[in-house]
């Protein structure tokens, strides 16, 4: 599966408010209806970029991700990113 793919089906297992928001040129994934967004993927050359929130007061940390590596390399990262978001 490639690895969007993977990255969609994982922040979707998070949890059943999971929101997906498509923009103009990467996915965002937001903690309910309120859109407080947690993960927001973007296509690279080599794989994708990953911004990850963990509330509005922190700096957001992005992550580049190879088109080889597994989602099990950066999982916790999205999760403790998705648990944290208010």
């Amino acid at each position: 599966m490639p690895l969007f793919d993977t990255i969609r089906e994982f922040c979707f297992n998070l949890g059943e408010n999971v929101v997906e928001d498509v923009r103009m040129h990467r996915v965002v994934f937001c903690k309910s209806m309120t859109f407080r967004w947690f993960t927001d993927v973007e296509p690279h050359k080599e794989g994708v970029i990953i911004k990850l929130q963990k509330s509005r007061k922190e700096p957001v940390e992005i992550i580049q991700i190879d088109k080889n590596q597994k989602i099990s390399e950066f999982g916790d990262l999205i999760k403790k990113a998705y648990e944290q978001i208010h």
